[in-house]
């Protein structure tokens, strides 16, 4: 475990979802105990990071979610080792294949092993997810680019 990533509790909420709204991340279900989140915080306490994932009702696909690093904290590695760490966690928890979805970061991505993937698979393999669910409601599925890889 990264010696500052710990697992976000109830009352981090607020701050998580001010962070991630910066981020231009989705924010649905950041208090669901179905969305496992860490963060990391500065020496001041401010968030300074984020990652985490949801699981399909059968275990096996894990939906990465919630990777944000702060600007003055980027090009240090700090987002591929938070990537890394949501993904060995959904592993550990007996998921076979990572997805995601996104449009901007597509080589940050690929160095990750990711390869783009068809976003309606994706939708079918996690359908209860909360990203999904607000994807699909909105309309904003379609306009997606989705992202998977096998997990060890």
């Amino acid at each position: 475990m990264r010696d500052r990533t710990v697992p976000a509790a109830p009352a981090d909420h607020e701050a998580l979802t001010a962070f991630l709204r910066g981020a231009d991340l989705t924010l649905s279900g950041l208090g669901s105990p179905s969305v496992h989140l860490w963060n990391e915080r500065d020496a001041d306490g401010a968030v300074a990071a984020t990652t985490g994932f949801e699981l399909s009702a059968d275990g096996r696909d894990a939906l990465i979610r919630s990777v944000a690093v702060r600007e003055d904290r980027r090009r240090a590695g700090a987002g591929s080792a938070l990537a890394r760490y949501a993904i060995e966690r959904a592993a550990a928890g007996g998921a076979r294949r990572a997805w995601l979805f996104s449009r901007r970061s597509g080589p940050f991505w690929r160095k990750l092993g990711f390869e783009v993937a068809d976003r309606h698979e994706l939708a079918r393999r996690l359908p209860d997810t909360y990203q999904v669910r607000l994807f699909g409601e909105t309309g904003q599925l379609d306009r997606e680019v989705a992202w998977r890889r096998p997990l060890p």
